[in-house]
């Protein structure tokens, strides 16, 4: 096969600053804005595709009117629109088979989340606190989990993350993404507030705005009558954005999510891979890559033999001195993959900042030593696993290797939070 030179201009490098968008810092599917949300009494509708950047403002709160007495929209999951019902749920954890129609009379917030996601593992913190100090008022919190990748759609992978993540609300898997079209949804994460008679009064997509969300949800169990005088409001927004992070020059701008599959990477209007000859490679081939050794923001570099699947790039063969290897540079305070393995039997994934082990003080969750003195992280499952939480934003050099050919990764995701992943 005939290799091409690195061919990406600088416009493209540019461009790429458009595509910042997905689940790693506000929503996955179409650009969702890092901070969204549309009560009743605003007009103004949610394009959804306002840059999701957590640098940006977060939205403004409005008191939500008094109780609606009539339906204000006939376009399904609009504010002021009676709720769909779930349909199509192909499973269900932490609850019994059930309908929206029979939690009328209290207040539902239905979240649509994936558990790869890091956008929506980022708020898990909130959501168990209002299920914690509302469940017994009239709140019923219900997850919609809509998965992204097929393995996703697996139960057990789901019950493992629910109970893993501490996750005590119903739980309904919508896994043909029925429930999703139904709310004409878009975004990962998507939170819809229902009323006491199955109206939408308010929705938020993305992150942060958790303070103007609890509002919110204090306001509709009022109106059903529920005394909160013994429960304190938090006043909190959401997660501090690193000072360091830069606005302006997408060469130092924060990382847009990378995603390895040649599905993802066919749509994207601009490219996720730095090795041109990904995309002369029939899917499902393997083929052997060299790294160019220069690079740049916002692209993932392949060495060695990798199969291009539809969803993830897989390691193509078994070697011994971890000589195939993923790079890339960051920009970024934390940083998290998606892996799977094509076998049962763990394996490890050894990963080195700017050329070495990484330091402790820069371990994400899930990062370890072996016993070789070098940082790895443990595939035992498939999940998003944590690789990096760094001190502070900055530009690094990231490689991931491992001599085994169940190495399977699926999407990068970064990080702009003082702390988090």
């Amino acid at each position: 096969m005939k290799r091409r030179k690195h061919l990406f201009p600088l416009l493209i490098l540019i461009g790429a600053v458009l595509a910042l968008a997905a689940c790693g810092q506000a929503a996955i599917r179409d650009e969702a804005p890092a901070s969204t949300s549309t009560p009743l009494s605003d007009s103004t509708e949610a394009t959804g595709q306002a840059e999701a950047d957590p640098t940006s403002a977060p939205s403004t709160s409005t008191p939500v009117p008094p109780l609606v007495q009539k339906i204000t929209s006939d376009t399904p999951g609009e504010v002021g629109s009676l709720a769909p019902e779930l349909t199509g749920i192909a499973g269900w954890i932490n609850a019994e088979p059930f309908t929206l129609e029979s939690l009328r009379g209290q207040v539902v917030l239905i979240d649509f989340w994936t558990y790869t996601c890091v956008n929506c593992l980022r708020t898990f913190p909130f959501l168990k606190e209002w299920h914690e100090k509302y469940a017994d008022r009239g709140l019923n919190i219900v997850g919609v989990h809509t998965p992204e990748f097929e393995f996703e759609k697996t139960k057990v992978n789901v019950e493992d993350a629910v109970s893993r993540n501490g996750l005590e609300w119903r739980m309904a898997q919508d896994n043909d993404m029925k429930t999703w079209r139904a709310f004409n949804n878009r975004f990962w994460p998507a939170k819809y507030l229902i009323d006491a008679t199955g109206v939408i009064r308010y929705r938020h997509f993305g992150e942060g705005a958790y303070d103007e969300t609890e509002r919110q949800i204090r306001a509709l169990l009022e109106e059903i009558g529920v005394d909160l005088s013994d429960i304190v409001a938090s006043r909190d927004p959401g997660p501090e954005i690193d000072p360091g992070v830069n606005r302006t020059d997408s060469s130092l701008s924060l990382t847009r999510e990378l995603y390895a599959g040649i599905q993802r990477n066919i749509s994207a209007s601009v490219p996720y891979y730095g090795n041109n000859q990904f995309y002369y490679v029939p899917a499902m081939t393997a083929a052997f890559y060299d790294d160019p050794g220069d690079h740049s923001n916002h692209f993932l570099y392949l060495h060695g033999a990798w199969l291009n699947g539809m969803e993830s790039i897989m390691h193509a063969q078994e070697t011994e001195n971890l000589d195939d290897y993923i790079a890339l540079k960051i920009f970024a305070t934390s940083v998290n993959v998606v892996i799977a393995s094509e076998d049962a039997a763990p394996y490890d994934v050894v990963i080195t900042l700017d050329g070495l082990p990484v330091e402790m003080e820069a371990w994400g969750a899930d990062l370890r030593l072996n016993g070789e003195g070098m940082t790895v992280i443990r595939v035992d499952e498939p999940r998003m696993y944590g690789l990096l939480e760094l001190p502070a934003y900055g530009g690094h050099e990231l490689k991931l290797s491992s001599n085994s050919q169940d190495f399977n990764v699926f999407a990068f995701t970064f990080g702009a939070y003082v702390q988090g992943p």
